[in-house]
């Protein structure tokens, strides 16, 4: 069934872009469906933990290119099993890097619920602080930009303690599937992008940039 866009976002599309995040339960995506369906960009998963890269990624990756779509890479995390810094290093090695080319926006750090176990990965707040501080720092050395964060409200409110200490450099990706996007975490005076549904008329999840095409244009170029 398709989904319908809540009134209070359809209001939105004429300045807001449109986008999706995918993974390999994504494998073969319609790219010309994707972009005829007005989506403008796209997050793709690339690595999670230190053992898995999508094999699906370097397809979608090209084809989001190919398509004309400003594209970024996403790192699942598994706090549980190294570093910030391990992880970060093997996102950046496999598909999560940046450059200034106007078409790739910063990796992103998916952070939230263990899939399969603890859900905050055995880790204390301090410590969940201080292994995203890891993996952020790792990520801005290497590319001279600050990784994205993904998340909810409640993971990170429960898990880091409602740390506002990532507020001033990393740009929030808030999941929150209602037809507002409702409270941020402290420190956060707005979200960059909303994952505001898990399924739609385009393959994986729908997102919308806050801002308009030309926002999305420079955060991709760096400005």
């Amino acid at each position: 069934m398709k989904y319908l866009v809540p009134l209070a976002l359809a209001a939105l599309a004429s300045a807001t872009p449109y986008g999706i995040d995918i993974s390999d339960y994504q494998p073969d995506v319609d790219w010309t469906t994707v972009v005829d369906n007005g989506i403008t960009f796209v997050y793709i998963k690339a690595t999670e933990g230190t053992d898995y890269v999508s094999p699906s990624f370097s397809d979608q990756y090209i084809g989001a290119t190919d398509a004309g779509l400003i594209r970024g890479g996403y790192h699942f995390a598994h706090p549980d099993e190294s570093t910030g810094a391990t992880q970060a290093d093997y996102f950046l090695a496999n598909g999560g890097g940046w450059s200034a080319d106007g078409i790739t926006l910063p990796g992103a750090l998916d952070i939230e619920y263990n899939p399969s176990g603890d859900e905050c990965y055995d880790l204390t707040a301090s410590e969940m602080v201080t292994w995203v501080q890891s993996f952020s720092s790792t990520y801005e050395t290497a590319t001279g930009r600050y990784p994205i964060i993904y998340t909810t409200t409640d993971w990170w409110t429960t898990c880091t303690g409602d740390s506002a200490a990532f507020a001033s450099n990393n740009p929030l990706w808030l999941a929150s599937y209602s037809t507002t996007v409702g409270t941020l975490p402290t420190g956060w005076e707005y979200e960059t992008f909303w994952q505001y549904a898990d399924s739609g008329a385009n393959p994986g999840d729908a997102d919308l940039f806050n801002g308009d095409a030309a926002g999305l244009s420079s955060m991709a170029y760096g400005y």
